[in-house]
């Protein structure tokens, strides 16, 4: 059984990952801002830290052998790209000082080629008012962590579909892909929050994407 810090646990995304890491039957240390809604049980430690806090995050991780994070800086924060690029170094620092082997981040569909040289933010038709998080993630990503050596990483795009708007239900049954979206047979890249959970949740158990982003859809 390995050692899994969740940052972000209370989020749409994150709160669906400890669920489905208390489903199979892991310990957890949830870390979120306010812990108060997490749920109580015996497999879940519950830790309110602001991850912008780097000597305290640095003693949360100590000791984990993969660290999951699901940070989001909130997509009506106006103030998105900073606070996003700032939260997620410093959980990439934190990571890197704790000795820390793996790093799981939830990305966005945004990194997503829909063609060739085309990444999804930077589409006609994407949505400027989560473009500043959208890009926050990808520069994240293409700048800093696909560059990291000193541990391992993987970088997850969910479904383009994938919100709290469509939340759907856990199948267990998806596709996986790598740096383009997974279509569906209607043409749509679509998944439920609770198979991007078993999703990680595999990954987390498998190691099949280490150093490399991927993606699911149905």
């Amino acid at each position: 059984m390995k050692n899994i810090v969740l940052i972000g646990a209370t989020g749409y995304v994150g709160s669906a990952i400890l669920n489905e890491l208390i489903h199979r039957q892991n310990e957890v240390t949830a870390v979120a801002r306010n812990t108060s809604s997490i749920t109580n049980n015996t497999l879940v430690k519950k830790l309110a830290l602001d991850i912008t806090n780097q000597a305290e995050l640095v003693k949360a991780l100590k000791g984990a052998d993969v660290v999951i994070s699901a940070f989001n800086a909130g997509w009506n924060n106006p103030n998105l790209y900073d606070d996003f690029t700032t939260g997620a170094q410093t959980i990439h620092n934190a990571v890197r000082e704790a000795k820390v082997k793996c790093l799981i981040v939830i990305g966005g569909a945004g990194t997503l080629y829909i063609k060739p040289g085309l990444q999804l933010v930077d589409s006609a038709d994407f949505p400027e008012f989560i473009k500043p998080g959208a890009t926050a993630v990808r520069d994240y990503f293409e700048n800093i962590l696909s560059k990291e050596e000193s541990f391992a990483w993987t970088y997850f795009s969910p479904a383009i579909e994938m919100n709290y708007l469509n939340p759907g239900k856990r199948t267990g049954h998806f596709r996986l892909g790598t740096n383009a979206p997974v279509y569906d047979s209607e043409c749509r890249s679509r998944v439920s929050v609770e198979d991007v959970a078993v999703a990680i949740a595999d990954e987390v158990e498998n190691g099949q994407f280490l150093n490399r982003q991927f993606t699911i859809g149905y």
